[in-house]
Formats: C-alpha cells, sequence, structure tokens
C-alpha cells in the first residue's frame, strides 16, 4: 500500500451511482487527493441491516454497484483495500437457510458456529459472563429448524449477523474463495472486520485470546501468498493494540482521534505526545469512519491508566456533545438504537464545534504523525451531522454516513475549506521526507512540532494550541521555506 492518503467510502454515498463513477471521481474532483480507496462494503446487499456488514453474498459485488471487473478496472489507477467480514455472515444468505431447512444434513452445517460447538458439555454461569461482548445481552440466538429442532446460534453482533466457525472446512473454504476473488480483483490490502471476535473458546472471553493471534497469523500468511496486505481492526486498550502490532501488517490507531481532541480542547498535547513516543507506525490513521469515535482505545481499563484520565476524558465527551449543540447524544448510546456503547456518533467536524481552523490543524496532525492516513468521505467535506438520516434510520451511526448528490460534491469541492484541506492533502502525498525519519521535536506542552527528514529533504509541522496557529515548513535546496500558515 503507498504511503499516500486513502479516502474510505461507501460507493453509492459520496455522489455515485457505482463503482466507474468512484473511479471518474478520483480522477477528476478529487485527483491528487489518495494514493488508494478503502472502499466500504460493496457486497451484495449494500443496504442490509448493517449497510453492507451483513452480506448475503460477501463473493458477489452489488449488481446496482457493479462487477468484479469494475472493481480492477479501479485497482488499475489506485490501491484499493476491501473489508474480508470474517465473523459472520446475513441470516438471509443461501447458506444459513440452507442449514435452517436440512440441519445436518445441510452442505453449510459446518459453516456456522453454535452455542453446543463451543460449549458441547454445557455452559457454566461463569462461562457465560466471562464473554466479552460491546454490547447487551449473550451473543446467541434461537432459531427453529425445518425439522422442528431448535438450535443456538451464535450471533455477536446483532439477530441477523450469524458467526461463522472459521476452524470448520466449510468456514476455510469459504474466507479462501474470498481471497482468491479479491486476488483476482487486483486488491491490494483487506481490513479484517471484527477479527477479533472469530475465535470462540470454552473458559475465555472469546475476544482477541491467543487462538485469535493464532487465526489472525495464519489468515495474513494467506493472504501474503495472494500479494495481500492485512489490516487488524480492533478497538481495545491501548496496551493491546500494541502488542497485535507487533503480530501484524497494519492496525488502526483508534487512540488519535481523542488524542487530537484532547489536545485542541485543552491546549496541551502532552497525552498525545506520550502516545506518539510508544505507538506503533505499523498504523493506519484515522481521525473519522463510519463508525463512531472510539473512546475505549484511550480509557483506562481494570484499574490500569488509559491515555487520557478518566476524568478529562469524561470532559471530552462532554465537549463533543456541547459543540454539536446535543446531536451527537441522539445518536449515542441507548438513545437511537445504537449498540455500540463505547463509541460517540458525531461528525469530527462537530465534534470539534465547526472550527475550521482546529479541522484543518487536526488534519495536519494526523498527516504528520506516522502512518498511512485515511480520510473518511464525510470528514472529506468537514461536514455536519445528517440529523435527517438519523431520524429516518433511528440508527446513530447513521448521524455520520450522509448519502451525497452529485450536486453536493461538485458544491463541496468548491469551498474554501476544502480547497486549504486538498492543498494540505497534496503536500502530505508528495514530498518525499514522509518515506524518512520521523522526529518529535521536545517543545512545551501548549507547542507540537513534528518533523519528517529523508536526505535533505525535511518537511515541519508546528502548532501553537494556545494562539490556534498551524505552520508548515520544508527545505527548498538549502533553504527553509513555509508552506502554509492557518
Amino acid at each position: 500500500m503507498k504511503n499516500q492518503i486513502q479516502l474510505i467510502t461507501y460507493v453509492d454515498r459520496i455522489g455515485c451511482k457505482n463503482i466507474t463513477d468512484l473511479k471518474e471521481l478520483l480522477t477528476n474532483e478529487l485527483k491528487g487527493l489518495f494514493g488508494g480507496v478503502h472502499i466500504l462494503p460493496f457486497f451484495y446487499p449494500i443496504d442490509g441491516e448493517d449497510a453492507g456488514f451483513d452480506p448475503i453474498d460477501h463473493k458477489k459485488v452489488d449488481p446496482r454497484l457493479g462487477d468484479w471487473n469494475d472493481i480492477k478496472d479501479l485497482s488499475s489507477s489506485v490501491d484499493v483495500m476491501a473489508d474480508l467480514i470474517v465473523n459472520h455472515m446475513s441470516a438471509d444468505s443461501i447458506e444459513f437457510k440452507d442449514f435452517l431447512e436440512k440441519g445436518s444434513e445441510s452442505a453449510y452445517d459446518s459453516l456456522f458456529l453454535t452455542y453446543d460447538k463451543v460449549f458441547p458439555e454445557g455452559a457454566t454461569e461463569t462461562d457465560l459472563l466471562n464473554i466479552y461482548r460491546p454490547r447487551p445481552g449473550f451473543p446467541f440466538t434461537k432459531f427453529k429448524l425445518a425439522n422442528g429442532s431448535e438450535k443456538l446460534v451464535w450471533t455477536t453482533f446483532t439477530q441477523k449477523q450469524i458467526d461463522i466457525d472459521v476452524h470448520s472446512e466449510g468456514g476455510k473454504k469459504y474466507l479462501d474463495t474470498i481471497l482468491e476473488l479479491y486476488q483476482s480483483a487486483g486488491i491490494s490490502m483487506i481490513r479484517l472486520d471484527a477479527a477479533g471476535y472469530a475465535i470462540k473458546k470454552t473458559g475465555t472471553s472469546c475476544f482477541m485470546i491467543p487462538e485469535t493471534f493464532q487465526f489472525i497469523d495464519k489468515l495474513t500468511k494467506k493472504a501474503h501468498e495472494h500479494g495481500i496486505e492485512v489490516l487488524v481492526e480492533i478497538h481495545s486498550f491501548y496496551k493491546t493494540q500494541i502488542e497485535i502490532a507487533k503480530k501484524v501488517d497494519f492496525v488502526y490507531d483508534f487512540a488519535l482521534p481523542v488524542l487530537v481532541l484532547d489536545t485542541l480542547f485543552n491546549h496541551n498535547a502532552n497525552n498525545l505526545k506520550n502516545w506518539l513516543r510508544t505507538a506503533p507506525k505499523n498504523v493506519i490513521t484515522v481521525l473519522d469512519t463510519h463508525d463512531g469515535i472510539g473512546i475505549v482505545d484511550v480509557a483506562s481499563e481494570g484499574g490500569e491508566k488509559g491515555l487520557i484520565p478518566d476524568s478529562v476524558l469524561d470532559n471530552i465527551v462532554n465537549k463533543m456533545h456541547a459543540n454539536s449543540e446535543g446531536r451527537s447524544l441522539k445518536a449515542t448510546g441507548s438513545a437511537a438504537s445504537n449498540l455500540d456503547l463505547y463509541q460517540v456518533n458525531c461528525t469530527y467536524f462537530e465534534a470539534l464545534g465547526k472550527d475550521e481552523s482546529a479541522y484543518l490543524i487536526a488534519r495536519a496532525i494526523q498527516f504528520f504523525v506516522p502512518g498511512i492516513p485515511q480520510v473518511y468521505y464525510v470528514g472529506l467535506f468537514g461536514d455536519d451531522n445528517d440529523m435527517d438520516l438519523l431520524a429516518k434510520t433511528n440508527v446513530g451511526r447513521d448521524i455520520n454516513r450522509h448519502y451525497y448528490t452529485k450536486e453536493e460534491i461538485l458544491k463541496k469541492t468548491a469551498n474554501p475549506m476544502f480547497e486549504q484541506l486538498a492543498e494540505l492533502m497534496r503536500f502530505r502525498n508528495t514530498r518525499k521526507a514522509f518515506d524518512g525519519d520521523f522526529k518529535l521535536l521536545e517543545t512545551p506542552n501548549e507547542i507540537l512540532q513534528i518533523k519528517w527528514s529523508k536526505g535533505s529533504n525535511w518537511v515541519k509541522l508546528e502548532v501553537n494550541l494556545e494562539l490556534k496557529k498551524l505552520l508548515i515548513t520544508e527545505s527548498v535546496g538549502t533553504e527553509e521555506q513555509v508552506y502554509l500558515s492557518v
């Protein structure tokens, strides 16, 4: 994957009708801004219960968007990342319907994870209470088979998302087939969605246990055989992220979004600096995604301190809600059928109180810290919360999943803030220094200075948090030149 900014987007929510339109957008209105694109689920169907993360057919491109040839055509111009949903598939899939019809006689019997496969002797109360789940309740759903018998099936996320037995022959074949399709389509990186929940074992939390790492390692090796890199998506305590990063190609720096808010809200970069001194470097950096702004990634856990003191973190969350004038409260926690209780649902722009200078500074910090930056499509335009979509669906995350028309895109790309952000993005994509050495310069905590150097090329970011001033300088021959001042 090129060390350039990636776009993360749904095909049909960024003013595009299909994958071909997306390619045209990237080569026209968004030219030079992205070296890669993470296409959020484009499988059949894109409009399921969980916006494509509950595929009925993971091996089929939704015909409304195109087909595998269109994905291959797109991959010829930019790096393409796709999700490999390793934990589950839709209850409406042909495979699960066949299982309900035929039970143990189904060709897909081994594909699905049932309660008795993990607990053949039954589970104790302790076993059940030990299962980690960020959503309320137990991860099982009772299904009635055609013969009248009943089965408890693992459903880690929702009752429509049926967990796969990744250790079974059926599960292995299922994932292998998807990897082969991805290779043929020119996909260069996969994101393992919900990989932390893929392995269930009696007497454990069933989340990021040693066997999970073994599974990720084996799947990563298979992906490498297909010429595909692997990004693992895990929201967890920061020390867990550091350990995971040692064993995979890439992880997300999910701590960064809240640390940047902390830095800007409190005019103090101390917590961010401490993280940058210890954070893994093989990361994809984000400020916003199709999910909410994660809190668990910086919080304390089990009596261990987090990256931000809990009292300060509480104030940051309250500040986000205040900056959005309470709109984020309507989408967060149990307020909007939202089961991701460890996230705040809000656009990053509104979390910053629609402060354009603060927003550009936040993006500059993201682009200068180690890692490959991803910019979410709503964040690309620095946009407001979509309260109309939230009211329509009552799904909390939809507050940050706007459906743009082509006309809206054209209007947004003519906006002065977008033009400044685009200039900053082109800078990040074209300067050789970002492939060199990272240095966090020693400064008072109200000042943040980051420098990248490669040979005689260098670039430097300086942020004065008290004055809310951004300065980017770079080497031009033997001279120092100001590139951008905000």
